[in-house]
C-alpha cells in the first residue's frame, strides 16, 4: 500500500515508532512540538494531536503538560509480537484485511479507525486502508484491487442512489465482508451501524422540549441517499410523535457548502439570516460547523437567536468546536464491532461453518452542550 492511502496520523505514528523502535530516539529524548509536526507533515493540528495521543496510549511517549511529549521507550508488548508486527502500509508476512475508506479528514473517522485498529492489535491480521473520497468508481476499484491481495474487507460505503455492483459480487460470492455505518435495503449483508432514525428523533426530541417549533433539518448532499432518507425519515417520525405538521420548506437539501468566502445571496445563508426557523439539525459535523458559522455572520447568537445541533462531533481537539451540541454514534464502537464481527467471519471459513449475518445496530446518544437552548420567543 503506498503512503498516501495510509492515514496522516498513522504516518506520524509511524514515524515515531521507527525512530523508536530503531534506537534514533531514546528515552527522554524530546518529540517535536505540535507546530513543528504540523509544519513537518503538512497535516493539521487535530491529525498530530491523535498521533500523539495514540502514541501515548501505546506507551511510545509521555506527555508533561506545558512542556511538551517525551520518548519513553519501546513498549513490551510491542517487544513480545515483534515477531508478528508490521506496520499499515508495510509490506507484510501477516494476512491482511482491508480497509476501504471514504477519507480521513475528521474526528468521526478517526474514532472508527482506531476502533478497528484496537479489534485487530491482538490479532494475527495487519491492515491495509484505501480511500474512496466518496467516489463509488473508486470505491469498485478499491474492490477489485484489495479483494486478491486480503482476507476479507471492511468497507465504509459512499453515499449513492443505487448500490455498488461490486459489493453484490461480494455477496454472491460468499467473500468475507462487513459494511460500516451505511447498509443495503433490502440485501442482507454483515453490517454494523448506528440507528439513522433514533438520531435524528433524539434531536428533534431535544430541540422540541426546549420550545423549538421551527426545526429545520441540513443535508449538503442533494442526492436522495439511503443515509439522507432515514435520517430524514427519523425526523419527521419525530415530529409526527409531537402532533406536528411535516412543513417540506425547513427540509433544506438543495445546497452545497462553500468554501470560498459566501455572499448575500448565498441561500442557506439568507434562510438563516431571515429566521426561517429557530433550530437546525445538520446531518454531518462540517455542515454543522457551517451553519454555526453563517448564524454568526448573520449577527446571530448561538444559542441565544438559533441553535445548532449536528451528527458527529466536529472535535473534542479544538475548544471553539467542543461546545456542539451532537449526535454520538459510537464510531469507535462501531469499528471495533465491525472488525470483531469479520475477525469471526474468517474464523468459520478456516472452519468450513458458514455463519448467519450479523445486524449490529448500535443506539446514538445525544450529548447535550453549549450549541442548543429554549427557543426564542
Amino acid at each position: 500500500m503506498s503512503q498516501e492511502r495510509e492515514p496522516l496520523y498513522i504516518q506520524i505514528q509511524n514515524h515515531f515508532k521507527q525512530l523508536i523502535s530503531s534506537r534514533q530516539l531514546v528515552e527522554d529524548d524530546r518529540i517535536p512540538t505540535e507546530k513543528e509536526l504540523i509544519e513537518q507533515f503538512q497535516v493539521s493540528r487535530i491529525t498530530v494531536a491523535n498521533a500523539l495521543a495514540d502514541l501515548a496510549n501505546e506507551g511510545w511517549i509521555y506527555r508533561i503538560p506545558g512542556r511538551g511529549s517525551y520518548v519513553k521507550g519501546i513498549p513490551e508488548s510491542y517487544i513480545e509480537n515483534a515477531g508478528n508486527r508490521t506496520y499499515e502500509g508495510q509490506q507484510a508476512t501477516t494476512p491482511k484485511i482491508g480497509l476501504i475508506f471514504p477519507s480521513i479528514e475528521d474526528f468521526f473517522a478517526i474514532q472508527m479507525v482506531r476502533g478497528i485498529r484496537k479489534a485487530l492489535k491482538d490479532s494475527k491480521y495487519s491492515l491495509i486502508i484505501m480511500f474512496t473520497y466518496n467516489s463509488k468508481e473508486l470505491e469498485k476499484d478499491a474492490i477489485r484491487e484489495l479483494r486478491s491481495k486480503v482476507d476479507g474487507l471492511l468497507i465504509f460505503p459512499v453515499d449513492a442512489e443505487v448500490y455498488n455492483e461490486e459489493i453484490i459480487a461480494l455477496k454472491m460470492q460468499n467473500y468475507p465482508f462487513v459494511l460500516l455505518d451505511r447498509h443495503l435495503p433490502g440485501v442482507e449483508t454483515n453490517v454494523v451501524l448506528s440507528d439513522p432514525l433514533q438520531g435524528s428523533i433524539l434531536a428533534v426530541e431535544h430541540l422540541w422540549n426546549e420550545g423549538h417549533r421551527n426545526i429545520a433539518i441540513c443535508s449538503d448532499t442533494p442526492m436522495p441517499t439511503v443515509t439522507v432518507e432515514e435520517r430524514i425519515q427519523g425526523y419527521n417520525e419525530a415530529l409526527k410523535r409531537q402532533g406536528a405538521l411535516i412543513n417540506p420548506a425547513l427540509i433544506l437539501t438543495d445546497f452545497s457548502i462553500q468554501d470560498e468566502p459566501f455572499q448575500e445571496d448565498y441561500p442557506l445563508y439568507r434562510f438563516i439570516k431571515n429566521k426561517m426557523a429557530t433550530a437546525y439539525v445538520a446531518l454531518n459535523c462540517k455542515l454543522g460547523v457551517h451553519i454555526w458559522s453563517l448564524a454568526r455572520a448573520a449577527g446571530l447568537r448561538v444559542p441565544e437567536d438559533v441553535s445548532v445541533i449536528t451528527f458527529d462531533n466536529p472535535s473534542p481537539m479544538f475548544e471553539e468546536f467542543s461546545i456542539f451540541t451532537f449526535i454520538n454514534q459510537k464510531e469507535e464502537q462501531m469499528g471495533y464491532e465491525a472488525a470483531k464481527v469479520l475477525l469471526r467471519l474468517l474464523e468459520n471459513e478456516n472452519s468450513g461453518h458458514t455463519p448467519k449475518y450479523s445486524k449490529i445496530i448500535l443506539q446514538p446518544e445525544l450529548v447535550a452542550l453549549r450549541t442548543t437552548g429554549p427557543a426564542p420567543f
